[in-house]
């Protein structure tokens, strides 16, 4: 069991000499309907503790618009929207010529910040400037830039803007840590590097970093890391990228390497293949694949006698003689149907002329019808007209030799193709016997050429493998390279951390007595800086972890940055803005504790030097619940008390 401590750590928090009021704060707050009309808010805010409060009236203590208002602070503060989405078109619809407008006090000058709610599009930020003045005026727009270079520039400073904006011109820093001092009520308190929801639209940069650059950029407000740190934990991040390249570069050359080493012993049949590794294992191969190449080559060379082109021209010439004579017998298949009807037309001619010397040389009188004897006719001159038949002999001896002629043609033509089909059917088979020749020799050769490739395929393999082992070799130098950059570098990291670990001492030395002074003087408030990221711890008979303490460690966390930020130790301004933490499931004797704490704190220097706004439902203590302390009341209902005094 743990001895109670004999002394309690309290809670010690110097003011600086010369400060006289917080370096930025909020003075006033005020809400337009439309310029020309009275505000339908305007109230004063003030250095130290500002309560808003929504009473819990009838149950109906939601919906006044405290979300709202927080987010209207941190929209005139430089953040880019006021609300979400739905909310904010509602807003727009009924408040067409709204305005939210703050005065913003940076090092004792006053900022007159007038942003519009509405359609308009124009934004401004004055230096001693008059709010009534400029919602009235046609001045041009200033936009905001020059109060936010003015912030960066004063407190945040150069140095800490380079190193949480990066290179990122998107990044704004006073933006990052503005989500930090005034965190989203739906991120609930429940981490420390939990600053914006993507629940609330409003396009805050913090929206955008992961756990490690918030927490580069929290410490970077806190004084606890510098350029030199931050500029070797992004080459020790190159440099695991690179460890985990090499990694995967070598993981995949082992693998080529296994593999192409097998294939070679499989087609070389080494000897002892356990032996064939390195340099050594490469000569090996290497004589393994030149002598194969070589004893392909000797081959090939006793096996040149082989007359390929005499095989191919033989083979081609066979072709070129069955085509021939399928052309020939294809002529005369096509000429003898034609010599055929030839011999039929002259045939049929024959009996008409043989006929006709038959007529002629009986020629009949054309009176009497009896035959004449052509002596009688030829002496007498009975007839001057009787048929000549010499001609008509002629003529019939003629048809007669053109038949003959006709059927020695055929004759002629059968007999060709009689003589030509044998032919063909030799020259087809002498075809097909030399492409089988052709064929065989140009299989033996093709399969002595795959040989040959191989071979030469398998000696290039060897080269190959040469080349992967070398690279091999390199990715493992750039590897070994690589982890001792890396091993250097998170020693000098190391070294860093343990130099801005006073940063951390006096985050502990606040964050400790405030974790007491809220759940009671047994408990005991840790906070570690390690490898894994910001640790926070409640002691209390061992590490509390439970909804409550985790959001009560948020809560004392942003309270001992505000304790150094009054001392001046930190790079961003002692102003805080809380909604509704008691909702986080605060108890509500840790709930009275913040408010008794923030009064505490007041009295820290001749006047308070830091801004607490809180927003609650829950009923602050008595001695709270009043001026100067209760800045607001609004209610959920009627609509005239909520903080745009209508429904939307």
């Amino acid at each position: 069991m743990r001895q109670p401590e004999l002394f309690q750590p309290a809670l010690v928090v110097a003011s600086l000499a010369s400060a006289k009021e917080p370096r930025l704060w909020i003075r006033r707050v005020v809400i337009w309907e439309e310029p020309g009309k009275a505000p339908i808010q305007d109230f004063p805010l003030r250095p130290g503790l500002n309560i808003i409060w929504t009473p819990d009236d009838n149950g109906i203590g939601h919906g006044g618009g405290k979300s709202l208002l927080c987010r209207l602070l941190r929209y005139c503060l430089g953040e880019e929207q006021f609300a979400p989405a739905e909310q904010r078109d509602r807003i727009v619809e009924g408040f067409k010529e709204g305005w939210i407008g703050a005065e913003v006090v940076l090092d004792g000058k006053c900022w007159a910040v007038l942003r519009p709610l509405g359609i308009r599009r124009k934004h401004f930020a004055v230096q001693d400037g008059k709010l009534e003045e400029l919602i009235v005026g046609d001045a041009p727009a200033t936009g905001l830039d020059g109060l936010l270079n003015a912030v960066e520039d004063a407190i945040l400073t150069p140095e800490v803007k380079r190193l949480v904006a990066g290179e990122n011109p998107n990044h704004r820093a006073w933006q990052i840590a503005l989500a930090w001092l005034s965190r989203d009520q739906e991120c609930r308190f429940d981490h420390v590097l939990d600053w914006r929801s993507s629940f609330s639209d409003s396009e805050s940069p913090a929206r955008g970093l992961n756990r490690t650059e918030k927490l580069e950029a929290l410490r970077a407000f806190l004084n606890a890391i510098d350029p030199a740190e931050q500029k070797l934990r992004l080459e020790v991040a190159q440099l695991n990228e690179q460890k985990q390249r090499h990694e995967q570069e070598l993981g995949h050359r082992n693998w080529e390497i296994r593999r192409l080493r097998q294939q070679l012993l499989d087609a070389l049949r080494v000897p002892n293949p356990e032996l064939i590794e390195g340099e050594m294992g490469i000569a090996i191969l290497r004589s393994a694949a030149q002598q194969r190449l070589s004893d392909l080559t000797a081959a090939t060379s006793q096996e040149g006698s082989i007359d390929f082109d005499a095989a191919r021209a033989a083979h081609e010439s066979a072709q070129a003689c069955v085509a021939e004579l399928s052309a020939e017998i294809g002529k005369l298949e096509a000429l003898r149907p034609v010599r055929e009807q030839a011999l039929r037309l002259s045939e049929g001619e024959i009996p008409p002329l043989a006929y006709a010397v038959q007529e002629a040389e009986n020629y009949p009188c054309p009176i009497c019808d009896v035959p004449i004897s052509r002596v009688l006719a030829t002496q007498c001159g009975l007839s001057d007209k009787i048929p000549d038949a010499e001609a008509c002999r002629k003529r019939f001896a003629a048809r007669k030799k053109s038949v003959e002629d006709e059927k020695e043609n055929l004759r002629q033509l059968k007999a060709g193709l009689e003589r030509l089909k044998p032919e063909l059917a030799l020259a087809k088979q002498d075809a097909e016997r030399k492409e089988q020749h052709y064929r065989k020799l140009d299989q033996l050769r093709a399969l002595r050429d795959k040989d040959w490739y191989a071979a030469q395929r398998r000696l290039d393999d060897v080269e190959t493998l040469a080349g992967l082992l070398s690279q091999r070799q390199s990715a493992e130098d750039q590897l070994h390279r690589t982890l001792s950059g890396l091993e250097q570098r998170s020693e000098s990291v190391g070294r860093l951390l343990n130099q801005n670990a006073a940063a951390f001492s006096r985050l502990q030395d606040k964050f400790d007595p405030i974790v007491r002074r809220l759940v009671g003087p047994e408990a005991r408030g840790e906070v570690e800086l390690t490898g894994k990221g910001l640790g926070l711890r409640v002691q209390m008979g061992g590490d509390r972890s439970t909804s409550a303490i985790d959001s009560l460690k948020v809560v004392a966390f942003d309270l001992a940055a505000l304790c150094l930020s009054i001392e001046g130790l930190t790079k961003v301004p002692a102003f805080l803005v809380h909604d509704s933490p008691r909702e986080a499931d605060l108890g509500l004797s840790l709930y009275h504790g913040l408010f008794h704490l923030a009064q505490e704190l007041e009295s820290v220097g001749t006047a308070p030097l830091f801004q607490y706004i809180v927003t609650t439902t829950t009923e602050p203590p008595e001695n709270y619940a009043k001026k100067p302390w209760l800045a607001l009341t609004l209610r959920g209902s009627p609509a005239s008390d909520r903080l745009l005094r209508r429904d939307l």
